[in-house]
């Protein structure tokens, strides 16, 4: 069996070529020739370090090859076009199997059906949730060409600024989104911008955080787990649970909020469930009374106070059985946020994590 590694070692000339800098690429074409795949053309120019690892692993591989799957594909190319752009990418954790575990039928910024490959701003998309990271594990989501055009090297303040932007205005749209879109699109930024306590805890939870991403405010995922709750049977009695873990001069507020929720829940009928339930969920975010009886629990708790609840919640499986906390140290691996995720490289910077499977 052979490895990039083992071509690295060789003796030959042609590996002697490869300058290191270059070496990221040539893996790149080499785990093309490896799944019979040819690069993009404008990859395949002489000299190119994708075109040299593609020549090398055709060479060697010939029809030994393994069959491409639509996630390796996708693969391929998002590390192929991280190379181009200079971003990070953590290639241990970020592999076809992930990429299957995070994609999604619909896009949660548009709410419309994704297709694949058709040319339309409905294809789906894998891209970055914060800008100022690489493409890494709890970093990543999938969502419409289109939303993921309009996000472009946007970060969440950019696309809270556009909403206000627009409510202003009177328009209806920017670069093809509302302001239901642009405010959904925000949220989703947030989750993974390490933020205030208070700042975090002000924010509307228009969506629900994706299949893996990593929320690095315990706010925001003591939010979700308490809403996520609804999604499963028994929601009240097992948030009665944790209301005893609730600070008590908090534990009031905090059951107006969820008797809030619970009521709104009942109001959408018990057979709702599914995706249609999570998008009801989302949109009772929308509800004045829920966001103000949310931030008067919230704000009324300290960052300790929330991260030690989100433990808790995550021991019960209050978000479902997917949910775990992760640890500062893993919250951020392969991120590259000293670098703005930049592929140089850099110190790591730990943050709090509470991430879905």
């Amino acid at each position: 069996m052979h490895t990039t590694a083992d071509l690295f070692a060789d003796t030959s000339p042609a590996v002697h070529a490869v300058p290191t800098s270059d070496r990221v690429a040539f893996e790149i074409g080499w785990d093309y020739a490896h799944y019979r795949l040819t690069p993009p053309p404008e990859a395949l120019a002489d000299g190119h370090p994708v075109q040299q690892g593609w020549r090398a692993g055709a060479a060697t591989f010939g029809t030994r090859t393994l069959k491409p799957t639509p996630h390796v594909r996708k693969w391929l190319q998002l590390r192929l076009s991280a190379w181009r752009r200079g971003h990070a990418f953590e290639g241990v954790q970020v592999t076809p199997n992930f990429l299957a575990q995070i994609d999604v039928p619909e896009c949660p910024i548009l709410r419309i059906a994704l297709t694949h490959a058709s040319g339309a701003g409905s294809d789906a998309s894998v891209d970055r949730v914060c800008n100022r990271a690489g493409y890494a594990a709890g970093n990543l989501a999938v969502m419409s060409t289109r939303a993921n055009q309009a996000k472009a090297d946007l970060d969440w303040r950019d696309a809270m600024q556009i909403v206000r932007q627009l409510e202003a205005s009177g328009l209806d749209t920017l670069d093809g989104l509302g302001t239901v879109h642009w405010s959904r699109l925000a949220v989703l930024m947030s989750f993974a911008t390490p933020l205030k306590h208070d700042e975090a805890a002000c924010l509307p939870l228009l969506v629900l955080p994706p299949n893996r991403l990593r929320l690095l405010n315990p706010v925001q995922a003591l939010q979700a787990v308490v809403t996520l709750a609804f999604t499963q049977e028994q929601a009240v009695p097992r948030l009665r649970e944790l209301m005893a873990h609730v600070p008590a001069a908090a534990r009031h507020d905090f059951q107006v909020f969820v008797l809030t929720l619970q009521a709104r829940r009942l109001a959408l009928g018990m057979r709702l469930a599914g995706p249609a339930l999570r998008r009801a969920l989302e949109d009772l975010w929308a509800d004045a009374a829920v966001n103000r009886r949310w931030q008067r629990f919230a704000l009324a708790l300290t960052e300790a106070d929330t991260e030690r609840l989100v433990r808790i919640a995550a021991r019960r499986g209050l978000g479902g059985k997917g949910w775990q906390w992760l640890p500062g140290h893993a919250a951020t691996e392969g991120w590259a946020t000293g670098n703005a995720g930049r592929s140089v490289p850099s110190a790591r910077q730990p943050v709090r994590s509470f991430a879905g499977r």
